[in-house]
């Protein structure tokens, strides 16, 4: 199985447990591998035969920020459902949802979430 990868990719939403994570939103930091067989995209060079990365990012931003939630673990199980049920060729799916800004009294580099979703599970 090959992958695609797309790393660093920062988005603005409003996920978190306090109020002013609701109100006021904060940058966010996705790393996301995508599993799938590329082997006809390196043989013919068509974009139709890969997975789109463009698309992808389109797929997940919208997923990510059409909804507030709570906790990042929801929002990175919102992002993996949308990339699998979206784009066929993608059968799995390594999301890291990084929050550099998490409400801690601490100097830190962010907090975490790594979920991987597989085709075939309940998306």
């Amino acid at each position: 199985m090959d992958k695609i990868l797309i790393k660093g990719l920062r988005l603005f939403a409003c996920h978190g447990v306090n109020p002013e994570e609701k109100r006021d939103g904060q940058e966010f930091v996705l790393d996301m591998a995508l599993s799938a067989d590329l082997s006809r995209a390196r043989e013919s060079d068509a974009l139709n035969d890969t997975v789109n990365y463009a698309a992808v990012r389109k797929t997940v931003q919208r997923a990510f920020t059409e909804k507030s939630y709570d906790l990042i673990e929801r929002a990175a199980e919102a992002v993996c459902r949308a990339v699998l049920r979206e784009h066929p060729r993608v059968q799995e799916i390594t999301l890291t949802l990084k929050k550099p800004q998490a409400p801690m009294n601490a100097v830190f580099d962010y907090v975490a979430v790594e979920v991987t979703k597989r085709r075939g599970e309940k998306v």
